[in-house]
């Protein structure tokens, strides 16, 4: 029986290693993708809105070339962290179920089945993309992730939403070479696009060098057109791939397994202490992005890091060995 199972192996899962590490526990992470598998998703050229230092975890120091750092510097330093510190993680190991005992906590995975004295979900957000719910949306032409420009360049490219994430790939696939058109739900570009790309947006959609579309929707997609409602009706345009950016959200199956409640509106803000952690079913706890439930942008790396130690110093309050 291990002391405590984490699940994810982001960044907030890997803080919690290392502080049941410190405390000599027998403590497992299940990552079922790679290790911060988010982050490796994250498109190639990425660079945070935080700058490095708010990025540590456990006091190790991030040196950065710049004072925002990019993926792959990101990438590098958690890699560090984890491979110096021998965290104990089972990588591309998916959990299947999860249940509350009586004194424990069972884990069923795509491997094997464990049992902890505590349980983290530490689960993240960006594995389940919104979708948009439209004929064609499972078309090989459409991604829910974006990753690089030059597969785009001299292409009729749709990206949809006006996140960060969307503003970025429309900026760098129009540069590359990609003609452009932005669909935007809402009224303009977001008020949290980061305060130095905001702009240049801005900018390019005016000059009528990205074309945006607002108040818009996509209501079907086929292999060489995209139809889409506007204030002024229907309007059809030749379209090679969509990139819809509409955001992702937590795994809330895992939650409901194991009985965590959640608020009855939209946001589905799951229950939990917010000293401790511990969330409406006892020795479960709740670390990172996933406190927020759909309000995916509330919780960060920066602002959730605090988590581990919440966490664990509860856990051993609680622990009798």
């Amino acid at each position: 029986m291990k002391d405590v199972i984490i699940i994810g192996g982001g960044p907030i899962g890997i803080a919690c290693a290392l502080e049941c590490k410190k405390r000599n526990w027998d403590y497992l992470i299940i990552e079922k993708g790679a290790l911060t598998n988010s982050l490796f998703n994250y498109p190639k050229n990425m660079t945070f809105f935080s700058t490095s230092e708010k990025l540590e975890i456990d006091g190790i120091p991030f040196i950065s070339k710049n004072p925002k750092p990019n993926r792959d510097e990101a990438l590098e330093y958690y890699r560090r962290v984890s491979t110096s510190n021998s965290i104990n993680i089972n990588l591309y190991e998916t959990v299947l179920s999860l249940e509350k005992k009586a004194d424990y906590i069972s884990v069923t995975t795509d491997r094997s089945s464990y049992q902890g004295k505590k349980l983290i979900l530490a689960t993240g957000f960006y594995d389940i993309p919104n979708l948009l719910n439209v004929p064609g949306e499972d078309l090989p032409k459409v991604t829910h992730y974006y990753k690089e420009a030059h597969p785009y360049a001299m292409q009729d490219i749709v990206v949809v939403g006006a996140s960060n994430s969307s503003v970025d790939a429309a900026l760098e696939i129009w540069r590359k070479g990609g003609n452009v058109t932005m669909i935007v739900r809402g009224e303009a570009i977001g008020e949290r696009v980061k305060y130095w790309v905001r702009p240049d947006i801005i900018n390019r959609i005016e000059e009528g060098s990205i074309k945006a579309y607002f108040n818009a929707e996509i209501t079907e997609i086929k292999e060489d057109e995209l139809t889409f409602r506007t204030p002024k009706g229907l309007k059809t345009i030749p379209n090679d791939y969509v990139v819809a950016l509409t955001g992702y959200k937590p795994n809330f199956e895992l939650l409901n397994q194991i009985g965590i409640e959640q608020s009855d509106d939209e946001k589905r803000l799951p229950k939990y202490n917010k000293e401790t952690m511990e969330s409406n079913v006892e020795g479960v706890y709740l670390a990172g992005v996933i406190c927020g439930g759909m309000e995916t942008h509330k919780w960060f790396i920066e602002n959730s890091r605090i988590h581990a130690k919440q966490i664990t110093e509860h856990i051993e309050s609680t622990f009798v060995s």
